[in-house]
């Protein structure tokens, strides 16, 4: 599959219905799931069937035209809709994309007139092909900031898988490989999900793209022997002081790159910035369940600890990449200027 072709599609609306490729299952299964209902979209949502921030705000977007669907004509349909997003942003917490396809669907909600499901739908429409334009963008602007013969290293999955789109920061890494700015692509194995081992290798193999995989425990090592100069991550949420919440172990790769020199860039859409959030403190971190991490019995008294996030301090990122353009160095005069 050359860089060209048809992006990879987690997200497809079909003939009145919801297709989502089940993440979990790759790479030894390729299953879409179909969705006539929204409440189990919310469930898909929580279970990780679909994942990476772009993406669940697409699926949101999406699974409001499936609850308008289900209601249409009811006496209540309006409160009907409105009880199944309140659902949906109970889904996952931190990523603050999908209250933000979640607050522009019920914008047309609120319009005095009654909404269409047809007028949901051309929203829903208009949000996906939206990310999919910003990511071809970004990959433009990120590639821009990549030194010739650079070595990249990604953490977790921030693809097609993740977006809906060509990607955030695997997006720049696909676009910077074929502009031949790239020497070597690392990706960390991105514990205990695998989204690096399971997705993103994955991902680059259907472009013909190498790639070496690593422990994540296994990155600084990487860095101090000189083989990496850029680290490229996604986002979640970015506060308005530019603190970034991303997958567990990012901050962890931020403080090994400022130890090591390495330039540390964030991709992610303009959706990602939350203004609402003063600093990295403030965004909700998901904790999940301990059976991810412990998979057998280890006796009375051993528990486990899951935030799915961590937050990365402004003062370790080089540089933020959005659709709009770069933000060095960022800070909240910058992340204001840029919204």
């Amino acid at each position: 599959m050359s860089d060209t072709d048809q992006y990879i599609q987690p997200v497809v609306w079909h003939e009145n219905r919801l297709r989502l490729l089940d993440q979990r299952l790759l790479p030894e299964q390729t299953v879409y799931l179909d969705y006539t209902e929204c409440p189990p979209v919310a469930g898909a949502i929580q279970d990780m069937v679909v994942r990476g921030a772009p993406a669940i705000g697409i699926t949101a977007a999406y699974a409001v035209v499936l609850s308008a669907l289900t209601h249409n004509g009811k006496a209540a349909a309006h409160e009907m809709i409105l009880d199944d997003m309140a659902l949906l942003q109970r889904s996952r917490p931190t990523a603050v994309n999908l209250a933000w396809a979640l607050a522009r669907m019920k914008a047309l909600l609120d319009e005095p007139a009654p909404v269409s499901v047809d007028s949901l739908l051309t929203e829903a429409n208009r949000i996906h092909e939206e990310e999919r334009q910003a990511n071809l963008r970004m990959a433009e602007f990120g590639t821009a900031l990549l030194s010739d013969n650079a070595g990249v290293l990604t953490h977790c999955n921030t693809g097609s898988l993740a977006t809906a789109g060509s990607g955030t920061a695997l997006g720049v890494i696909r676009h910077a490989y074929r502009q031949q700015k790239i020497r070597r692509i690392y990706a960390t194995e991105t514990r205990p999900w695998l989204q690096g081992s399971r997705l993103t290798a994955w991902e680059l193999a259907q472009h013909s793209i190498p790639v070496a995989m690593l422990c994540d425990s296994a990155a600084a090592q990487l860095m101090q022997h000189g083989q990496v100069s850029h680290v490229i991550v996604g986002a979640d949420r970015i506060a308005a002081n530019g603190d970034v919440a991303n997958k567990i172990g990012t901050y962890a790769l931020a403080v090994a790159a400022q130890r090591h020199a390495v330039k540390f860039i964030v991709v992610a859409p303009v959706s990602t910035l939350d203004p609402k959030t003063p600093q990295g403190s403030d965004i909700p971190v998901e904790q999940r369940d301990s059976g991810e991490i412990l998979s057998q019995e280890f006796g009375e008294g051993v528990t486990a600890w899951n935030p799915v996030f961590d937050i990365t301090p402004a003062g370790l990122i080089t540089a933020i990449v959005t659709e709009r353009g770069v933000i060095q160095a960022p800070d909240s005069r910058k992340i204001a200027e840029m919204l």
